[in-house]
């Protein structure tokens, strides 16, 4: 048993001072507010350990490297497939584990990969089918993340469209192959198995029905972009939310990723079958997706998460403070989400299927301490820190109980910042 003592802690009912944590087999056995100091003293504010519901790792290597071109998310799009090319299982370990340290030291507890890069170019397999997923799950362990690996099926290269050469490496032929190969993936130690749909343009509706058949968190890209509606409803008739609906896979274990761009239609069918939805406001600014209606959805009733997806920034304080600037610009009106609204969506492990997360007995012994002292902080509420704060304001971070951030550097990966640098441009320069 490890003991803990928070100046001030976020627990299910708000911020209590003098909170004592005893942590033993990586839960939490004992919260006490008001208790004397003892064992290991975490200062500042301490909070539940951050999700990030939708992740691209090897997008990092673009960070910095695709605003010159200025351009559309299609054309993004194009250099994302350059960067693609040149990755393969060592060079995915190497820069995965700098990716998924960095966001240790953000705060993020947890990840979940919308894992699509599964075989070489061309489409050739690896020896091991799933050398890609082995080495992402690797670099989490290493990295001391939790990671939740939403395999992706990816099958075609638009709506009527075969994969083109770039996306081979993507596919499997078709839903029962894809199936067959993820089922070889053996989950162990702080790593899960989910499942992704990529999109609906990137599997045929008559693909559609595997999926529909797995268990676990099931993701999905949704109309994040207009061009995807408007194909869609060309091809199909109907919005990617109806089609999505009409195959039976929205749900509770589904999260459907974006959601920038839907009809009031479709936010009653999400909210219909209990589906959440995951902003990833970071990236939905920096490739000009648009605003989608993050209120709209949560008066509904849909759960909200939040993700880094293309890693433009890792900072789970800043996806919760751009949630609500985003309304804010939209509707012209301040105080859309209450702090305890954006600490829910920040903090929503079990849409990455853990148990659900925060500073009570019985649960994961995730904690992120935030310096309340920093030239960001200094002054603030405590409540709201998430308006506030950065990722830069993180000190502390425990995992299932493991210190994997102590006084501000990751206590597994040494300097990752030199190994994101180093990767980055080993990978440009091949």
């Amino acid at each position: 048993m490890t003991t803990y003592w928070a100046e001030l802690a976020w627990l299910p009912d708000g911020p209590a001072t003098g909170v004592r944590l005893e942590v033993e087999d990586g839960v939490y056995t004992e919260v006490t507010p008001g208790a004397p100091r003892a064992g290991t003293v975490l200062t500042g504010l301490v909070l539940p350990g951050f999700a990030n519901g939708h992740s691209h790792a090897f997008h990092r290597a673009l960070r910095g490297r695709t605003h010159g071109e200025r351009g559309t998310f299609w054309t993004w799009r194009e250099r994302m497939y350059e960067l693609a090319a040149r990755l393969d299982p060592d060079s995915y370990y190497r820069l995965a584990r700098g990716v998924y340290a960095e966001m240790a030291l953000s705060g993020y507890t947890s990840v979940g990969e919308f894992h699509y890069l599964h075989h070489a170019p061309g489409g050739r397999p690896y020896d091991d089918p799933n050398a890609m997923g082995h080495a992402l799950a690797r670099a989490a362990a290493d990295a001391g993340i939790r990671l939740t690996l939403l395999d992706t099926c990816y099958l075609a290269g638009g709506f009527g469209r075969e994969l083109d050469e770039r996306q081979r490496r993507f596919g499997d032929g078709d839903g029962e192959s894809w199936a067959a190969r993820v089922a070889d993936l053996r989950p162990e130690g702080l790593t899960r198995v989910g499942a992704a749909v990529h999109s609906v343009r990137a599997v045929p509706v008559e693909q559609l029905p595997v999926l529909a058949s797995w268990s676990g968190p099931l993701h999905v890209h949704l109309s994040e972009q207009r061009a995807e509606n408007t194909e869609c409803l060309a091809y199909h008739g109907r919005t990617p939310t109806q089609l999505l609906a009409e195959a039976e896979l929205l749900g509770p274990r589904t999260v459907a990723v974006h959601g920038t761009h839907l009809t009031r239609h479709d936010i009653r069918a999400l909210a219909g079958t209990g589906t959440r939805v995951c902003f990833c406001p970071t990236t939905e600014r920096d490739l000009g997706d648009g605003i989608g209606p993050a209120r709209a959805l949560a008066d509904a009733g849909v759960g909200l998460c939040l993700g880094s997806d293309s890693q433009a920034v890792v900072d789970p304080f800043e996806e919760a403070r751009a949630l609500e600037m985003d309304e804010r610009l939209a509707s012209e009106r301040r105080g859309r989400f209450s702090v305890a609204e954006l600490l829910a969506a920040s903090t929503d492990h079990e849409a990455l299927g853990w148990d659900r997360a925060g500073l009570f007995p019985g649960a994961p012994a995730d904690l992120v301490a935030v310096d309340l002292k920093s030239r960001r902080t200094a002054g603030t509420d405590p409540e709201a820190v998430l308006l506030t704060a950065s990722a830069a304001d993180v000190t502390d971070v425990l995992v299932a109980g493991r210190e994997v951030v102590r006084d501000g550097v990751h206590q597994l990966v040494e300097r990752p910042e030199v190994v994101l640098a180093e990767e980055i441009e080993a990978l440009w320069r091949s």
